[in-house]
């Protein structure tokens, strides 16, 4: 609670504190109907477990699409109304999914989804980048996840108990938070795009925008051989998650008679952990190099899985979701430090990007093959397999550890970038 409480001492900017309040509202809206979309979804159109999870895929390939215009956009137009319009119209998303009938309209909608969801995303990492010093990123981005947390504490165990007597209200909570807070940021918020100072002249200051690659400029993200590893490596840990929160709760209403009422404590126990634990957990692996962290971290997660599979009641898969979330405690607040550390200051948006597109692909691939697993073999193998992945990424994070020993470059200037020879030259101490 020490911990805790010295973060929320620390001066960071006011707009900081716009971001953690907006955070909170829209998530106790939006986390009332995400843990049960895929319940939702199979039995309003009574579908098997691949075709549902096939739209979640399509959500993630729109997704992926839309992480690659939006690093440029939030590069190159700002940050602010790229994540007030990714709010505003996945709220509007929700209001529309309360009354789809079909296979078509719910594909339609979650496209429309997949493609303002990394807008926001992105947006708000690069943002954080730019209002938070180096040395107190850690912290910030934990503070963040904090408040992120607070809300899926409340959201899913009251949405549970809405969803059991009307989805229609669900969908409306969640279309709600996700507007007020684009309504704080439109607002309140103040544009943070990097500008440089130029030159003396004519007695005055001149600003110029910092120079940029033309729009799309991926081509120094491709060049950073590590970082491509690591987003590699990220992905095959956020396959073995994504397959967790897409299709447990679906998994044990089939199969265990576990109605949304009580399921909806599950992520909340998970946000809870992140509220109390995530500030002193940050503090302890911000001390070390992240990779062998980020070994650890997709440790918890691959064990969590896997252990789902010999699960048969309420509190085996409560314990499952303990152990996952003590992994989300070691490993997202340490890969977005590493992605905003190894980031030039013009490249923010760019290389966040790349980095969003971890939870795409794993929520593309995750969820379908979990549902095939499911269809063609049986229940228990989603667990198996989503698990044999998870551990493929810890030893891939292992050997990368080995071969890039040191942790993630802090950036001052955009000169500063790791060119192709040499990534690992560059890398210093994070924090």
């Amino acid at each position: 609670m020490q911990a805790l409480w010295r973060a929320f001492k620390t001066p960071y900017p006011r707009q900081f504190w716009l971001m953690f309040v907006g955070m909170f509202i829209s998530t106790v809206g939006s986390s009332m109907i995400w843990p049960f979309l895929m319940i939702y979804i199979s039995e309003r159109l009574h579908l098997p477990l691949t075709s549902a999870a096939g739209l979640i895929t399509l959500n993630a390939a729109v997704g992926l699409g839309a992480s690659f215009i939006a690093g440029p956009i939030v590069d190159y137009l700002g940050r602010k109304w790229v994540m007030v319009i990714s709010l505003v119209m996945n709220g509007m998303g929700y209001v529309l999914m309360s009354q789809a009938q079909s296979y078509s309209a719910f594909a339609g909608l979650m496209a429309l989804q997949g493609f303002f969801n990394p807008l926001y995303r992105i947006g708000a990492d690069a943002m954080m980048a730019d209002l938070i010093p180096a040395e107190h990123r850690a912290e910030a981005y934990s503070m963040l996840r904090l408040s992120n947390n607070l809300g899926v504490a409340i959201g899913p165990a009251v949405g549970g108990f809405i969803a059991s007597l009307s989805y229609s209200i669900a969908f409306l909570c969640a279309a709600t938070g996700m507007s007020l807070y684009g309504l704080l940021i439109a607002l309140r918020a103040r544009e943070t795009l990097p500008r440089r100072h130029g030159r003396e002249a004519a007695g005055r200051e001149a600003v110029d925008p910092l120079p940029r690659e033309r729009f799309g400029g991926y081509g120094r993200v491709l060049r950073d051989r590590a970082f491509l590893a690591f987003v590699f490596t990220f992905t095959l840990t956020q396959i073995s998650a994504a397959i967790l929160w897409v299709l447990l709760s679906v998994y044990t209403k089939q199969n265990f008679g576990l109605p949304e009422s009580r399921y909806g404590w599950i992520p909340t126990t998970n946000a809870l952990m992140v509220v109390f634990f995530q500030i002193p957990v940050t503090l302890i692996t911000k001390r070390f190099a992240p990779l062998p962290v980020l070994a650890i971290g997709s440790l918890f997660y691959a064990s969590a899985v896997t252990s789902i599979a010999w699960g048969r009641d309420f509190w085996a898969f409560w314990l499952s979701m303990v152990v996952m979330t003590i992994g989300e405690l070691i490993l997202i607040p340490t890969s977005t430090t590493y992605v905003a550390g190894r980031a030039p200051e013009d490249m923010r948006g760019r290389y966040m990007s790349i980095y969003g597109l971890t939870w795409g692909v794993a929520s593309g691939i995750g969820p379908v093959l979990g549902g095939l697993l499911n269809d063609h073999l049986g229940p228990q193998y989603i667990w198996y397999g989503g698990g044999l992945i998870g551990f493929m990424g810890v030893i891939l994070f292992l050997v990368l550890s080995r071969v890039n020993p040191t942790t993630s470059p802090t950036y001052t200037t955009p000169e500063s970038a790791p060119t192709q020879a040499e990534p690992e030259a560059a890398l210093e101490r994070e924090g």
